[in-house]
């Protein structure tokens, strides 16, 4: 699957399509500590996913092999990378190979849900906050 043909208007399509295939459930690890939430999730290698869409500035923190957009356009990200990403943005990416991802934000937030919910007006879609048996969201295996 080449990410890189997707413009950034069509993400949101992109992820329609993704939600009509099989879901992938991973889990997300949660610290809050000194008016900073950060939020670390293990990507599968071989899916597709589409990030939530950031109300607040943060700063990401990877390390695997992702092919994902990024403020300077589409890159194919191997090892460590620290990258900024600004309100607003919401990610697309094709993961090559298991992809620890986390996110760090300033938010007043005391617990998970607050947190997530500072952090994005979709927080009822993300992966921890669903109600379906199979609390899945966002990614499906890549072809």
């Amino acid at each position: 699957m080449d990410i890189s043909l997707i413009p950034s208007d069509k993400v949101l399509a992109f992820e329609q399509m993704l939600l009509q295939e099989q879901q992938v459930h991973f889990p997300a690890e949660h610290l809050i500590h000194g008016g900073m939430y950060a939020r670390t999730v293990l990507i599968p290698a071989g899916i597709a996913a589409t990030g939530a869409e950031l109300n607040v500035d943060t700063i990401s923190i990877l390390f695997g092999d992702i092919t994902v957009s990024t403020d300077d356009g589409v890159q194919r990200l191997t090892g460590w990378h620290v990258l900024p990403a600004s309100s607003g943005t919401k990610r697309v990416g094709v993961v090559h190979a298991d992809t620890y991802w986390t996110t760090v934000m300033v938010n007043p937030a005391s617990t998970v849900p607050e947190a997530e919910e500072f952090m994005t007006d979709d927080h009822q879609r993300l992966l921890t906050n669903r109600v379906l048996p199979d609390n899945t969201l966002y990614l499906q295996e890549a072809q």
